[in-house]
C-alpha cells in the first residue's frame, strides 16, 4: 500500500477539530486540485510501499483511538478496504477524508468527511487538456455523494475562495438532496497561510451565520504552517 506518511497529531479540520488522532495518509488522486495542499500525495505522488501489518503497528504505537485516512484520494489506494477492516477490528474510531468520488461499498468507517470540489479546484496549464477534462469530470458525483451520506455519519466539507462560491455550494447541494440539515455543510477558506486564511474568513463567518453553516477552521495551520507530519 502506497503511504505518503503516517504521523500522530490533532484533527485540524470539522466536526472533530482539536481531537488527538493518527493520519494515515495514502498516495495518489484521482483529481488534481489547483490548490492542493498535499501535491506530495496527488500532482507528484510519493511514499513508501507498506504492508497493511506494518501500518497497523505503527498506529498501534501512538496513544489514539481516533484514526483518519486520508490522501491524495484514500478510496484510490489498494487496500484500503482491508486496512480499515484492520482498525475497526482495533477498536478505532474511522474518518475517511474524501472528495467522494468513489463509491464507498461497504468500507468500515465511523465519519465520512466529504468534500465535493467546486470549479475553483480546476487545475491550471500545468497540466494538458486531458488531465483538467478528467478532473472536471469527476470532481462532483451527487450519487456517489448520496451512497456516503445514506450509509455513515457525515460531513460536507467545502473549500471556499469568496463568497462567489456560495451558489454554486447551493446548487450541489440542492443535486444531492435538498433536505440535507445546514448544520452538516462545512465552509473552510482555502488556503495554506495563516494569512491567507484570515484574509476569507470574516466572508466565510458571515456565510455560515446567514445559511446556519458550519464554519471549518485549519487548525493546523494556526498551529504549524503548511508543514508535513501535522
Amino acid at each position: 500500500m502506497l503511504i505518503s506518511e503516517i504521523f500522530y497529531s490533532l484533527q485540524g479540520e470539522g466536526e472533530l477539530t482539536g481531537v488527538p488522532s493518527v493520519f494515515v495518509r495514502t498516495s495518489g488522486c484521482n483529481l488534481r486540485c489547483n490548490w492542493c495542499d498535499t501535491p506530495y500525495a496527488s500532482w507528484e505522488p510519493e511514499g513508501t510501499d507498506w504492508p497493511i501489518d506494518d501500518i497497523i503497528q505503527q498506529i498501534d504505537a501512538y496513544a489514539a483511538r481516533h484514526c483518519v485516512l486520508t490522501g491524495g484520494e484514500p478510496m484510490v489506494a489498494k487496500q484500503i478496504n482491508e486496512l480499515a477492516a484492520a482498525l475497526r477490528k482495533m477498536g478505532k474510531h474511522i474518518t475517511i477524508e474524501t472528495a467522494a468520488t468513489i463509491p464507498p461499498g461497504d468500507i468500515a468507517c465511523d465519519l465520512a468527511s466529504l468534500s465535493p470540489k467546486l470549479k475553483n479546484s480546476a487545475p491550471d496549464n500545468r497540466l494538458d487538456q486531458a488531465w483538467r477534462d478528467k478532473h472536471e469530470k469527476l470532481r462532483f458525483q451527487p450519487d456517489v455523494i448520496r451512497q456516503w451520506i445514506a450509509r455513515y455519519p457525515y460531513q460536507l466539507k467545502f473549500v471556499v475562495s469568496s463568497a462567489d462560491d456560495l451558489p454554486e455550494i447551493q446548487a450541489l447541494l440542492a443535486a444531492v438532496d435538498p433536505n440535507i440539515s445546514p448544520d452538516k455543510i462545512l465552509l473552510m477558506p482555502e488556503g495554506v497561510s495563516a494569512d491567507a486564511i484570515r484574509g476569507r474568513d470574516e466572508t466565510l463567518v458571515e456565510l455560515c451565520k446567514e445559511n446556519g453553516y458550519r464554519y471549518c477552521n485549519r487548525l493546523q495551520i494556526e498551529l504549524f504552517g503548511n508543514t508535513r507530519g501535522t
